[in-house]
């Protein structure tokens, strides 16, 4: 690299000489990282592969033929488990590491590829007729299963997704997915349940020592999953809100001790995001509740410009409190 626009940037005061320093640093041999850029444009090819597969067979589904497509996708995915097969690390409950850079990639291409070959057989042939929870059950224990001995966040991630579908599925009659309706009770109920799952899987995770690099990813999806679903409760169960409302505070203090043990910015923000919603939601319907709309009005306005500024404060001191402790 050419720091002579630097070194003259630096002559009319353009930059400071710490900054000229740095420069210099890298010029000396200093490498740059893209070990993410990498990953991250080899996981776009493999869905972009995939994705392009599927629009070819859907342009061209008179000409190939069912049975072709059948077949080529499951020689795709039976192929790419092989490999994999063949090339991974010895089994352990610890973590292991890829063998090589392809084989992260040729698991999600076995696995995406194996999804879409269960969808076009339910799709094209019904082959489990209208038992809708059973098509999306089998690729959930597949993905599970091959996330687990290959040792693979991205398919536990896939796997998680799809056990949120299967639950969805289960507990929704067949008349709410044929019309698309799904502001049911029991998906409420079910998201709960689910977030506690996986939070509770995160915590096995951890506790057991069974692939304990995997807690973060339950943790994750089962934080999200249960605040919203709790949020969902609020906002839908009119005559019991302040119930999910408690509910809602009892959550937050629990990841703010998990915050706090674990010294996570991650889940304070998380905390103060969804309990700010859940908050700002009691407090309006508290607002309008008086009957003076104006009044009301101009109450609500107030009320975010004093939270938003309490809850930035708020922040910004438990930034600092974590840091240092």
């Amino acid at each position: 690299m050419d720091t002579t626009g630097f070194e003259n940037s630096y002559e009319v005061a353009v930059i400071n000489k710490d900054i000229l320093a740095k420069i210099r640093k890298q010029e000396n041999g200093n490498l740059i990282s893209v070990h993410w850029e990498l990953k991250i444009i080899f996981y776009l090819g493999v869905s972009l592969l995939t994705t392009g597969l599927g629009i070819i067979v859907y342009k061209n589904i008179d000409t190939i033929g069912h049975q072709a497509i059948v077949a080529f996708i499951a020689l795709l995915s039976a192929s790419s488990f092989f490999y994999c097969y063949k090339t991974k690390a010895p089994f352990s409950f610890q973590k292991v590491e890829a063998p090589n850079q392809i084989f992260d990639y040729a698991l999600l291409l076995g696995c995406l590829s194996f999804v879409s070959l269960i969808a076009y057989l339910q799709f094209e042939y019904t082959l489990f007729g209208n038992r809708f929870g059973l098509a999306s059950f089998i690729p959930l224990l597949v993905l599970f299963f091959s996330a687990y001995y290959f040792d693979h966040l991205g398919i536990l991630s896939l796997a998680i997704t799809n056990l949120a579908a299967w639950a969805g599925i289960t507990v929704t009659p067949t008349r709410i997915l044929k019309d698309n309706d799904f502001n049911s009770d029991s998906i409420i109920y079910t998201g709960i349940l689910l977030g506690i799952l996986l939070v509770v899987a995160s915590i096995a995770s951890k506790k057991l020592k069974v692939k304990a690099h995997f807690e973060f990813t339950y943790s994750n999806f089962g934080t999200h999953v249960l605040f919203i679903s709790c949020l969902a409760a609020m906002f839908n169960f009119e005559k019991t809100y302040l119930l999910w409302f408690l509910l809602l505070l009892g959550i937050c203090a629990f990841y703010y001790i998990k915050a706090l043990s674990e010294k996570s910015f991650y889940y304070m923000l998380l905390l103060t995001f969804y309990g700010y919603i859940g908050l700002s939601y009691v407090v309006i319907r508290l607002m309008f509740s008086l009957g003076d709309d104006i009044g009301s009005i101009y109450l609500a306005f107030l009320y975010f410009i004093a939270s938003a500024l309490g809850m930035i404060a708020f922040l910004i001191s438990m930034n600092k409190k974590l840091k240092s402790s």
